[in-house]
Order: structure tokens, then C-alpha cells, then sequence
């Protein structure tokens, strides 16, 4: 059984700590005015770009504010009435842009705490997803990483929770992360209007409650039988059940996934769509629950923990991280190209907003997601060697991470994003509460099922 380091007791605790701390700096030093978003522009333009990119959109406005102010009419005894009225038009466009920028810049807190709590939960889910495809397929090689798996999939109930918390916030108008939950907003937009059926916050909220349910329903029975099952070993009743139980999760699953990514994510940008969305979503989440898997099973190998696992083990584990980083970028690629190629003004503006705002995040995930993972875990040889594996895991990790940003904080966000305080400190809270749940769990069962009938086949795995 897995006995907490004086390390891991303390580690989390830190990292809560100093999240809170800076997360709670973030949201007080949002601006409350318009006044002070004029200071912060007028400091950015002063200072150069690299305070952010609030800047780029400021000017813009400005730009377009001076070529509307130019065009005067040409007769003279209008041209006194037209110049009065493009500086009203003028002055009225940048008080609206102002109020964009307040409201974006008190998202910043706000999006940077949701896209860390929903990066941490889909791992959590991913492997959720892994350890019921083990059972459905009644995979032989993997029962002895069971008890990781489901340490990990723990961190689904508290991390659902806030995640619940956050979207219900939302609904109750406490930020502005979903612009179609702003009445104002709806009423003067026909597209959305047309999506009020299922773009409204009370069967909202139902939906996500429904979502989380019954993910954490079949987590608790998955558990509940795996446990059974080394307790009543004979007859393997509780296996079958486990059997069944997967085998059913998968399907709800499939409908479920798809529908909380158009949700929780594809509806921060209610005017655009793709029917890839809900496959891409899921190979994130998917790669960067099995690369946590084979983080957190090193450590234990390292500690002395799960003496039977061997590298070929960590050899699959590579491989599942290799294969599903190339079906990510299948899916990436596929939904890029299509909707780039077809040059539909209300589909690529998406990915033209992400390009010319977010071109490091946006062209640095694919390099980190694709290029790295691809060159290293090619070599098959390079797939049992465990510094290596935790190399490109990290590497994995921070570029799945990155991918759920460019997700979210364009829409919420637009050009006002930078990684500051709010950014780092999110995380940081999240991954501690994460490491917190999970060897917290650890500590509970042994870490080496007994009774499952593929243990054996699991402990002579060589590949």
C-alpha cells in the first residue's frame, strides 16, 4: 500500500496555497471602470506591446475611428452636419469598444481559472475513458496500472464539482465567459436567438448535472466492482459486471462527451460550429489522461512501488501517447483545412482570430502537440526509457493545456490575453488540489489488484 512522502504531503498544499493567493490578486486588480481601462490602454500604448495585446485592438479601433471621421461629404452646407456627426459616431464606437475591453479584461481572472479546471477534470475523465475500455475490451497487459487509474479518475467528483460551480456562476451572471447568456446580447443577435432552445441557462445547467452524474456514477460502480472483485475473486461475478458497466459508460459516454464540448467550450463561441468538435476535444482529453497515467506510474516505480510493472508497460503507455497525439492532429488538421480551404466568412473567422491574436499559442501547440511527440516516441527504443517518457509527457501536457486555452480565451478574452498571474496561479491551484486527490487515494487500497483473472497474463505483459 502507497504511504504518503513528507514531499507530496507539503507539495500540494504549497501549490493551493499560492494559487489562491495570486488568484485572488488577479480578480481584485480586474478593472471595475471604464476609466481604468483607459489607463490600462493608454500605459500599454505608452509602454510597447509586450504588456499584452489589448494594445493591437485599441489601435485598430482607433483606425477605424479616423477613417470614419475622414470621409466627410462634400457639400457645404452639410459638410458642418457630417463632421458633428462621425465625431458622435466616432466617439460613441470607441466608448462601446471600451466597454468590450472592461468586460474582457474582467474575464482574464475568469476564463484563466475556467481553462485550468477544465484542463485538470478532462484528464480525470480521459483516464475515466481508458480504464473502461480496458474492461470492455477485457485487456490482459493493463490491470496492474488499475489502481492509478483510478486514483486519477477520483479527482472527477471534486474537480466536477467546481467545474459545476463555475458554469452555474456563469448562468447567474457573475462573468461573462458565455456571451449567449446575455440577454441584452441575444436580443439583438438573430443566430443565437435561432440556438435559445438549447442555448439557455436552466437546461444548461440540467445538461451539466446530467453530464457529471453520470460520469461519477459509473466511476463510483467501476471502483465498487474492481474492489469486489479482489475480494470474491472466484467466479469472476464482479468482473462481468465490470464488463457490462463499461460497456454501457462508453456508449452514454460517446453522446455525453460530444455534448459537453459543444457546451462547455464550442458555445463560448455561439456563432461558429464544427461537427469534428466533440472527436477533437476527446483525443485531448484521451492523450493527456494516459500520459498522466504514465507520469504518476514512473513516480511509483521510482519509490518502489509496482514492482511488476516493466517497461513494456511504459512501452504501451508510449505508444497510446504517440498514436493518439497523431489521431489529435488528424482531427486538428481536418477541421483546420476544411473550414480554411472553404473560406466561409462566419466559419474561418475562428481560426483567423487565433491566428492573427494568438499565433504563438496557436502555432506552438501544434509543435508541441505533433512535432516533439512524433520525433521522439518514434523510436520504439525511446519508448522504454522512462526520463524520456516524463520529457515528452510534460511536453504533452503543457501543449494539451495550451490547446484548451486557444479554445476559450479568444472568445472570452479576444485580443487582451497575456500569461500572467491569473493564468499561472489557476494552475497552480488546480494541479495541487490534483496531486492532493489523487495519492490521497492512492493511500486507500493496495496498489496491485488481486483477484482480476487477467492479473497473471498482466505481471509475465513483454512486448
Amino acid at each position: 500500500m502507497y504511504t504518503l512522502t513528507k514531499n507530496i504531503k507539503i507539495l500540494p498544499i504549497v501549490l493551493m496555497a499560492l494559487g489562491l493567493i495570486g488568484m485572488a490578486i488577479g480578480f481584485s486588480s480586474a478593472p471595475g471602470s471604464i476609466e481604468e481601462v483607459e489607463q490600462i490602454l493608454a500605459s500599454q500604448h505608452h509602454g510597447g506591446h509586450g504588456e499584452g495585446h489589448a494594445t493591437k485592438s485599441h489601435d485598430t479601433h482607433d483606425a477605424h475611428a479616423k477613417q470614419g471621421h475622414g470621409h466627410e461629404a462634400h457639400g457645404t452646407e452639410t459638410h458642418g452636419k457630417s463632421h458633428d456627426t462621425h465625431g458622435e459616431d466616432a466617439h460613441a464606437a470607441h466608448e462601446k469598444h471600451l466597454h468590450h475591453v472592461l468586460h474582457q479584461l474582467q474575464n482574464k481572472p475568469w476564463a484563466a481559472l475556467y481553462v485550468a479546471a477544465f484542463f485538470f477534470f478532462m484528464i480525470a475523465l480521459g483516464v475515466l475513458v481508458f480504464y473502461a475500455i480496458q474492461f470492455a475490451a477485457q485487456a490482459g497487459w493493463s490491470p496492474l496500472l488499475f489502481r492509478v487509474m483510478e486514483a486519477i479518475t477520483a479527482y472527477l467528483l471534486p474537480g466536477g464539482i467546481i467545474m459545476f460551480i463555475i458554469l452555474a456562476l456563469s448562468g447567474f451572471h457573475m462573468n461573462h465567459l458565455f456571451v449567449w447568456m446575455d440577454s441584452e446580447v441575444v436580443a439583438h443577435d438573430e443566430l443565437i436567438q435561432g440556438k435559445t432552445g438549447w442555448l439557455n441557462v436552466p437546461f444548461f445547467l440540467i445538461r451539466a448535472a446530467l453530464y457529471l452524474i453520470a460520469w461519477n456514477v459509473y466511476r463510483h460502480f467501476a471502483v465498487k466492482f474492481s474492489k469486489k472483485q479482489d475480494e470474491e475473486p472466484n467466479g469472476n461475478v464482479w468482473y462481468k459486471k465490470s464488463f457490462k458497466a463499461a460497456a454501457v459508460f462508453l456508449v452514454v459516454f460517446i453522446y455525453t462527451e460530444s455534448m459537453m464540448s459543444w457546451d462547455w467550450i464550442m458555445s463560448v463561441d455561439p456563432h461558429w460550429f464544427s461537427t469534428l468538435f466533440g472527436w477533437y476535444v476527446f483525443a485531448s482529453m484521451f492523450v493527456s489522461g494516459i500520459t498522466v497515467i504514465a507520469l504518476i506510474t514512473i513516480y511509483l516505480k521510482s519509490k518502489g512501488y509496482l514492482p511488476n510493472v516493466n517497461n513494456s508497460h511504459l512501452h504501451d503507455l508510449a505508444k497510446f501517447m504517440f498514436g493518439i497525439s497523431i489521431f489529435w492532429t488528424y482531427l486538428w488538421f481536418s477541421q483546420f483545412m476544411l473550414i480554411w480551404y472553404s473560406d466561409i466568412p462566419e466559419e474561418v473567422t475562428y481560426f483567423v482570430q487565433r491566428i492573427n491574436d494568438y499565433t504563438l499559442p496557436f502555432f506552438g501547440m501544434v509543435a508541441l502537440n505533433l512535432i516533439f511527440p512524433l520525433l521522439v516516441l518514434m523510436n520504439s527504443d525511446f519508448k522504454r526509457i522512462n526520463w524520456i517518457i516524463v520529457l515528452v509527457g510534460v511536453v504533452i501536457l503543457v501543449g494539451h493545456y495550451i490547446d484548451i486555452f486557444n479554445m476559450i480565451m479568444p472568445a472570452t478574452v479576444g485580443g487582451s490575453w497575456f500569461i500572467g498571474l491569473p493564468e499561472i496561479s489557476a494552475v497552480l491551484f488546480f494541479l495541487g488540489l490534483f496531486i492532493f486527490v489523487v495519492f490521497k487515494a492512492l493511500t486507500k487500497e493496495e496498489l496491485e489488484p488481486s483477484g482480476n483473472p487477467y492479473l497473471g497474463e498482466s505481471k509475465h505483459f513483454h512486448y
